[in-house]
């Protein structure tokens, strides 16, 4: 697969890249704010940055849980991102209803991890033409991507991404093998590595998931040393206080130092 180009950036295997945002929409004023702080920051680091934030959280473990603004709002919102700050949009879309709307407006579609083996929606997402990233489920080997990216493929479009986020190992528990990094390399995509949903803790607080966010870092270094091109980070400006993934969450303001360290991996592991 080649490097593809969002918004006049390069993304793909030869730069290292970011995917990042609030986990999901709680404002429009945060929303700005958290994509301008990381617009000027990767600017700094000379390296492309996404940004990426929920209109729909689908699948949370309550009912109370806080989902976002919806379709409509929420596009309007992250629409808005696009326009004013120039940055490339991502989000994730849970049906086929709403991929061609979201299409319109964002620059990448994310196929959430636990959808990674819906064929229609793997589908009907690579028939926009636009790029897709695909989360491997926490329930697959890194090995069963190869036959989840043909689904993509097959329609035509080449511009998929992989992203690793751990693999359910007992209950309410996620691990991340960085073996893989280069398994899902084999399929021919970048390997983004989501490092904050790999500390999740999947309903591990009752009625909503819990997470160790001290080990977002080390696992984004170790990741980047086997050989992922870009990182997923959701950030938040109060963590402790974000109404979807909090406690898996790194703060807003650790995001620039962490950056600066795995480019510096990346340069060392890539020999540039």
């Amino acid at each position: 697969m080649a490097d593809f180009t969002v918004l006049d950036q390069s993304i793909g295997k030869s730069r290292f890249f970011v995917i990042g945002g609030p986990c999901v929409i709680e404002s429009e004023e945060l929303v700005m704010r958290i994509a301008d702080f990381m617009r000027e920051t990767c600017k700094r680091l000379d390296i492309p940055y996404i940004f990426k934030s929920s209109y729909d959280k689908a699948n949370r473990t309550s009912i109370q849980s806080y989902r976002g603004p919806g379709l409509r709002a929420g596009l309007e919102i992250l629409g808005k991102v696009r326009e004013e700050l120039k940055v490339p949009i991502l989000t994730d879309v849970h049906s086929i209803a709403e991929i061609l709307e979201a299409a319109r407006v964002v620059d990448i579609l994310q196929i959430p991890a636990f959808l990674a083996r819906q064929t229609d929606l793997l589908v009907a997402a690579g028939e926009t033409g636009i790029p897709v990233n695909i989360k491997k489920g926490q329930f697959l080997a890194p090995w069963d991507m190869v036959r989840v990216v043909e689904k993509v493929a097959q329609t035509g479009n080449k511009k998929i991404l992989v992203t690793e986020r751990g693999t359910q190992f007992g209950y309410n528990n996620l691990v991340v093998d960085m073996r893989s990094i280069p398994i899902m390399a084999e399929t021919g995509c970048p390997v983004v590595f989501d490092a904050t949903h790999s500390v999740q803790l999947p309903g591990g607080m009752g009625a909503c998931s819990g997470g160790q966010r001290q080990f977002v870092a080390p696992l984004a270094c170790a990741a980047v040393a086997a050989g992922a091109d870009g990182v997923f980070l959701e950030m938040h400006e109060n963590p402790d206080a974000a109404l979807c993934d909090g406690p898996n969450s790194t703060q807003l303001s650790s995001v620039p130092t962490l950056l600066e360290t795995l480019v510096k991996i990346y340069r060392m592991v890539r020999h540039q």
